[in-house]
């Protein structure tokens, strides 16, 4: 009935997925990685920040 489950009895042959499953944990963390360097770049470029907007408005206000 779940002749689709395969569990080898010989252990060894886990290691390929291992390594692969390993392999995408790393490409994984070190994309986030790059993409929250980016973020910050891309904040730090922008200059916003509710805290000086509301300045602003303030200013023109008066």
């Amino acid at each position: 009935m779940m002749e689709f489950l395969y569990f080898p009895q010989d252990k060894s042959e886990y290691i390929p997925a291992l390594l692969t499953l390993l392999v995408f944990i790393v490409a994984a963390a070190v994309t986030m990685y790059f993409i929250i360097k980016v973020s910050r770049k891309e904040e730090e470029r922008t200059d916003y920040s509710p805290v000086q907007e509301e300045q602003d408005n303030y200013q023109h206000d008066q």
